[in-house]
Formats: C-alpha cells, structure tokens, sequence
C-alpha cells in the first residue's frame, strides 16, 4: 500500500510569487552580545584577526567598530573585554607567555596590543574556527528542537 502525502508537508507546498510591492521579510531583530556568547565571540575575534600589530588599541575604539560594523547587534564594553581576556587566556594556555595578547589598563582606558610575529595569524584562525564551529552547533542544536522553548 501506498503512503499517502502529508498534507502539512512544505515540500509538497507549491508556492506562488509573492504580490508586487511585497517586501523582503529578511530583517534581523536586533541582538544584544552577550559574554560568552559564541555568536559574539565571533564577531570579536573576526576584528582582532584585522588589527594593526604590535601597538596598543584602545578597547573602546574596538567597542565602537564593532557598534559600527554590525548595526544590528549592541556590544557593550564589558561584553568585548570579556571577549578578549578569553582570548587573553587561550594565548596563555596555548604558549605559557603573557606577550601575544597584553591587555593593560591606562590613562586613557584598557588597551589591547597584539604580539607581531608570524604565529599570531594561525593561532586567531585558529580561535575564529572554534567560536564558528560552536555557532553552527547552537544552531544545528536549535533546529533539532520543536519549539522556541526548547520543548519537543
């Protein structure tokens, strides 16, 4: 016998095209960075791997290009420092010395100043493919449950 087609199956739904003057219901909700957050962890690392070496960087300026470059989301300083003491630590825990990542306190502020040698860029890939691999988890373990509630 033969299985009868779900009626609430979408890959039998045939749709039309969308009426003109439809608009794109692409718009993200704006996102608030939380510490660690691997979504944000991210974005973060994604800016460090571009900074100038060797020179400190005022925390705030990279707050601000953060708050720049994704309109959408809200980092607030706390949540960027949280970011890069993490990474601070993976340095660390990776080269037993303090000098890849030095984050000091200043007259002017916390500043981040980015060690300038040749293992620095695959150790922030390095970073960079973690944080992604646990944003595809979260969403891999999102799409596994039934509702937005974790329920299912």
């Amino acid at each position: 016998m033969r299985a009868m087609p779900d009626p609430t199956s979408t890959a039998t739904l045939d749709l039309r095209p969308a009426p003109p003057g439809m608009p794109e219901p692409a718009f993200a909700p704006p996102v608030l960075a939380e510490s660690g957050d691997p979504f944000a962890g991210l974005r973060v690392v994604d800016l460090v791997a571009r900074l100038p070496r060797g020179r400190a960087i005022p925390v705030a300026a990279i707050v601000a290009r953060l708050n720049a470059t994704y309109l959408d989301w809200l980092f607030e300083p706390r949540v960027v420092a949280d970011a890069l003491i993490q990474l601070q630590s993976n340095w660390l825990s990776d080269y037993r010395n303090t000098s890849g990542i030095v984050i000091e306190d200043g007259p002017a502020g916390a500043t981040l100043t980015i060690e300038e040698s040749s293992r620095v860029d695959p150790w922030i890939a390095r970073q960079a493919q973690r944080l992604a691999d646990a944003c595809r988890e979260e969403l891999r373990e999102f799409s596994r449950r039934d509702r937005g509630s974790g329920e299912g």
